[in-house]
């Protein structure tokens, strides 16, 4: 009775977890570049049960042979084993606004914080009074030459990453892979993209920053051909399906009830185990 009670405990404890990892879901489902999480469980060992005064030799005429008076296998409860975070592709906004980047494809942005660098898929950003190009926070975007400065409403930045700005002493006339020319405009350098061995390692910190661990492995700038495609005035939702984590609360739910139940049940065995068997043999 006992075992049942602790193994309904560790199924609650689990469920849980659980219900905190889909209201976490649920409540970023409008956060710009939030990626999803998944629980992951593990179940404790199985134990194999068998019958007590039966030795399982079945005699015959003519001899016996042995059978396992096995009578079946029991859980021992279940664990919470981690969260981690799901990187599917989410859906793009078009917004026209020129300082709203997002990537298709793998990797992440680049932001230098207090703590060092970090990295997004959010790409919500602006331009800060003193001219660089910053995230919501006020953290700078990392070019792979450094921090990137821009005149307000007057760049513009290709698929590939690269940054153009319109100077007076730059002459030149530049063409992007979509066919688009652009008049007098200068690069002045090219959006740190980066991606990692072991991205499903990252830690998470806030809702749509990462840093990077010894498991994840660092974080290296994706080489020409592999880099994902920047798109100017557009940014990534949430890759939140809301209908999905709705149902998946109410299976959580449910099971939380049954792991209730069945301790409420083996408290009541156990009480009538206790009082009324106890109390008859005495």
């Amino acid at each position: 009775m006992v075992r049942s009670i602790f193994t309904g405990a560790s199924g609650m404890m689990v469920t849980m977890e659980e219900m905190n990892t889909v209201a976490n879901n649920l409540a970023n489902v409008n956060t710009d570049g939030y990626k999803r999480e998944t629980s992951v469980t593990k179940a404790f060992p199985e134990m194999l049960i068998r019958r007590i005064n039966d030795d399982g030799v079945v005699k015959f005429p003519l001899g016996s042979y042995d059978l396992a008076p096995v009578v079946g296998k029991l859980g021992t409860g279940v664990e919470f084993n981690e969260s981690y975070i799901r990187f599917e592709q989410g859906s793009l906004l078009e917004t026209e606004n020129d300082f709203d980047l997002a990537l298709e494809g793998d990797g992440f942005f680049t932001v230098m914080t207090e703590q060092g660098e970090r990295y997004t898929r959010n790409g919500n950003f602006n331009i800060s009074v003193d001219g660089y190009l910053v995230d919501k926070h006020g953290n700078r975007v990392m070019g792979e030459k450094g921090f990137i400065r821009l005149a307000r409403n007057n760049f513009k930045i290709d698929q590939d990453g690269n940054v153009y700005v319109n100077l007076d002493y730059a002459p030149e006339d530049f063409v992007d892979k979509a066919g688009n020319e652009w008049k007098n405009m200068a690069l002045v350098d090219r959006l740190k993209i980066v991606d990692f061995p072991e991205r499903r390692y990252l830690a998470k910190e806030g809702y749509t920053w990462y840093k990077e661990t010894d498991f994840s492995g660092p974080a290296t700038i994706i080489p020409e051909g592999k880099r994902p495609k920047v798109i100017q005035g557009a940014l990534e939702k949430s890759n939140v399906d809301p209908v999905v984590e709705m149902v998946r609360m109410i299976e959580i739910n449910r099971l939380y009830e049954a792991n209730q139940k069945s301790i409420q049940t083996a408290d009541e065995t156990l009480a009538k185990a206790v009082g009324q068997v106890g109390r008859g043999l005495a």
